[in-house]
């Protein structure tokens, strides 16, 4: 059976970390997998005769003392998730199936909810090694990430700096005294000290009159915007290229069969997955979605009719109604990449990657530190502004896979709710 080895650094500051490691195994009929404490031996869960079942292994990692380097080792794995606990262990659960109940960042009465946490994603296949940063759910503990190919060349994300959760829930506080949308109410804490930053999603889930009609104002200008002589031009980058659109009757009308919008609401455009952002199934219609669910959340379809080619990041969060969560995990991350919004992804062809994604078809090792990179890499000066920092080019020739339908989180999150039991506060 195939293998592959992670090396995992602690450079937290603290003693007691732990890793898991938790996916479905390719190689064994796509089974429920998990990692055992000694980071090598594999864990293949069987259904339990109840739900909230106890794991009968211990799967926590022990990443040692400060500036420790522990090596594990995975099999292929779809779906597959590399989580961090810092001075707690993390608890999970089994439902019969067996699904895996993971933690959760939306139910306050989570085991888990006022502990300090956080994970990357990956998936490990015959093809290739595919990583990333993820802060679609929330912001906690900074983890970067560098892929090794057998040729020794490497790719970086360099994440957050290690004052990087303060930085983010600072700015959106001060986007709140700004606007009195409810930013601040997405920063979670534990006695007085802040825990993580959830998204605006999530931050729905929490309490769902947040954010309620924040983006209609937006919506119907683009509405109107493309009711008159303005054509929006979409490129799938896939087999359908460029298809245009306008509105009519209150409908934004494809010039492909069966692909039309209504106005999507705030929950929507946020989610990615809801209403008319809903994935359909019909691949070009999806990849569509993708394209102007990105472009709602960066409010760029006011200045660009052109999605996403033509567009460039500087661009990107300058309407005063704008995904600012996104704006401001962008602007706190030392290289301005990571997943903050399901369709992240999103790029013009050859344009820089935003979704903080590491990928080789020859992977050797993945690297991942937890706990930050320098803290003085950071322009504080942009992360509470309307802008977005210069992006520089992506290392070693790394492009964005542009011809993904819809998206690689979405292709992600669909194994691991195959998998998992999502606890929820609904």
């Amino acid at each position: 059976m195939a293998t592959l080895n992670f090396e995992l650094k602690n450079n937290t500051g603290s003693n007691t970390v732990y890793a898991y490691i938790t996916g479905q195994a390719l190689d064994n009929n796509n089974a429920l997998f998990l990692l055992r404490s000694d980071g090598k031996t594999p864990y293949y869960p069987t259904s339990p005769s109840a739900t909230g079942t106890d794991l009968s292994e211990d799967c926590a990692i022990p990443l040692g003392a400060p500036g420790n380097t522990t090596t594990i080792t995975i099999p292929h794995l779809a779906g597959a998730r590399l989580w961090f606990a810092q001075d707690n262990k993390l608890t999970f659960y089994l439902n019969p199936g067996p699904a895996l109940v993971e933690p959760s960042v939306s139910n306050p009465a989570d085991p888990n909810y006022n502990l300090v946490w956080a994970f990357c994603e990956f998936t490990w296949n015959d093809f290739q090694l595919y990583a990333n940063l993820s802060y679609v759910d929330f912001v906690s503990m900074p983890i970067a990430m560098t892929l090794t190919n057998g040729a020794g060349a490497t790719q970086t994300v360099k994440g957050l700096p290690p004052n990087g959760l303060d930085l983010v829930c600072d700015a959106l506080k001060e986007q709140h005294s700004k606007d009195s949308a409810g930013w601040d109410q997405l920063v979670i804490q534990k006695d007085g000290v802040n825990l993580r930053a959830v998204s605006p999603n999530t931050g729905r889930t929490l309490n769902n009159s947040l954010f309620n009609d924040y983006y209609k104002s937006y919506v119907d200008e683009v509405w109107s915007h493309y009711s008159s002589n303005n054509v929006l031009t979409v490129n799938t980058q896939a087999d359908a290229g460029d298809v245009t659109a306008k509105v009519a009757s209150d409908v934004l009308s494809f010039s492909v069969p069966d692909v039309s919008y209504v106005k999507p609401s705030t929950g929507d455009i946020f989610s990615n997955s809801t209403g008319s952002f809903a994935v359909s199934g019909n691949g070009t219609k999806d990849a569509i979605t993708a394209r102007l669910a990105a472009a709602f959340n960066r409010s760029t379809l006011l200045i660009n009719g052109n999605q996403p080619n033509g567009e460039r990041v500087s661009n990107y969060y300058k309407n005063p109604v704008t995904n600012h969560y996104s704006r401001i995990c962008h602007s706190v991350n030392i290289d301005t990449r990571g997943y903050a919004f399901p369709y992240d992804d999103v790029a013009p062809n050859d344009g820089p990657d935003q979704s903080g994604s590491v990928f080789d078809g020859n992977p050797k090792l993945l690297t991942v530190t937890i706990g930050g990179g320098p803290s003085n890499s950071v322009n504080k000066s942009a992360v509470g502004a309307n802008t977005m920092p210069v992006q520089q080019p992506a290392e070693n020739g790394q492009s964005q896979e542009n011809g993904r339908k819809p998206s690689r989180f979405h292709e992600l999150r669909s194994l691991m709710d195959k998998l998992t039991h999502r606890k929820s506060s609904t």
